[in-house]
């Protein structure tokens, strides 16, 4: 069964609930899902959203475009985002050092991911993520 799902809006704490809560209803629309799968494809989803949460500039003024899609062989998020440029080069999937506080959420999503990229293009960012269907 394939499906798109759609949320827009300000990239502000309450949206990551939003963001969940549709999620949720992938889950619920989709039981041939594997648990799993749907499982780290969700992680990865909210950690770059997150990131544009706490990171965005302006705070509070950055809108978002999300368009989940659920296909045969694999599951697909985009995020469209107006914030300014992403400042962080490459990622990988090497964790910062322990005492560091930040710099987790992209390696973390590289490495539950099977594709992350990220584009700036029209004065937006544009991050794709793909994980394959086990």
């Amino acid at each position: 069964m394939t499906g798109e799902y759609v949320l827009e809006g300000l990239a502000v704490p309450e949206s990551l609930n939003l963001l969940h809560d549709l999620l949720d209803r992938v889950s619920r629309e989709h039981p041939d899902v594997d648990s799993a799968d749907l499982m780290l494809f969700e992680t990865a989803v909210i950690e770059v959203a997150g990131n544009v949460v706490e990171h965005g500039h302006p705070p509070g003024r950055v809108t978002w475009a999300f368009r989940i899609e659920i296909r045969p062989d694999r599951l697909e998020a985009s995020l469209s985002d107006s914030g300014e440029e992403y400042p962080g080069g490459t990622w990988g999937t090497q964790m910062p050092d322990p005492m560091k506080e930040t710099g987790r959420g992209l390696a973390l999503a590289t490495a539950v991911l099977d594709s992350l990229t990220y584009e700036r293009r029209d004065d937006a960012n544009h991050w794709r993520m793909q994980r394959l269907r086990g």
